[in-house]
């Protein structure tokens, strides 16, 4: 990605549009430059083009590993911060192969003693050079999708005992339907991980939250916790406390609002 195309991203991602003719002027490019950049990153998902500008996608897929790591990025550094705070030396934790756990586990190289069950390549990479954390992952199939292993993780698991917390993302939530993915091997492997954990904590943006998903792998009543950002709704908390589940919407400067 060009740095030209990285700072269309994050003008997109702090004013919530961008206008041709705005970023013309910014980038000292012309605006038939700024329309092909836009178009290059409409056909990568990574924006919607509008009239005159862009605004974000609404997402209903994954979408490559990479570009996710970009989308909606303050929040899920702010909200991976928050997460952290969860973490104690010697836990036994999960995180799933969504971006938001990847960036929780930059969080938690200092962390001492971490036993850490993860599909994800780049996250159990990360670990591995950066920490003396102990690290289980499943066999498996590689997705390119999510860069993480699909496949049993009750083989790995067995007999090991359980896991402290679970740190789980999804496509999409619901106070009816739990927290949801798309494909079906990806809901499976993280329903193996909530089976084998004490808590789930799950983590994610906002904008997931009116995410389309196929397949529930954590029913409300099996979370322990929501972590998300503050642009999640009163209401949305509201229906998550009434399941006695607390909500911490966590706010980009860092300001906390807990819910329940």
């Amino acid at each position: 990605m060009t740095s030209r195309a990285q700072t269309i991203l994050d003008t997109l991602e702090e004013q919530g549009a961008v206008h041709v003719l705005d970023l013309a002027t910014e980038l000292d490019v012309s605006a038939v430059t700024i329309r092909k950049d836009l178009k290059a990153l409409e056909q990568r998902g990574l924006l919607r083009r509008t009239r005159g500008g862009a605004e974000p996608r609404l997402r209903t897929g994954e979408g490559p590993f990479s570009d996710r790591l970009r989308v909606d990025s303050a929040a899920k550094r702010a909200i991976a911060a928050e997460a952290a705070t969860r973490v104690e030396d010697g836990d036994v934790i999960a995180l799933d192969t969504s971006t938001t756990t990847y960036h929780l586990a930059q969080h938690l190289l200092r962390r001492r003693g971490l036993v850490v069950v993860t599909s994800s390549l780049r996250t159990a990479l990360l670990f591995h050079e950066h920490s003396d954390a102990s690290i289980v992952m499943p066999g498996g199939v590689v997705r390119r999708e999510s860069g993480g292993m699909v496949g049993s993780v009750g083989d790995a698991l067995s007999g090991r005992g359980r896991i402290t917390k679970a740190f789980l993302g999804a496509v999409g939530v619901s106070a009816t339907g739990g927290l949801l993915e798309l494909a079906i091997e990806e809901s499976e492997a993280k329903r193996q991980l909530v089976d084998a954990s004490d808590a789930i904590i799950a983590v994610f943006a906002s904008t997931k939250i009116p995410g389309f998903g196929l397949h529930t792998f954590a029913r409300p009543d099996q979370v322990s916790e929501i972590i998300t950002d503050a642009a999640a709704t009163p209401q949305f908390a509201a229906d998550w406390n009434h399941l006695d589940v607390p909500v911490t919407r966590v706010g980009l400067s860092s300001a906390v609002t807990q819910a329940g």
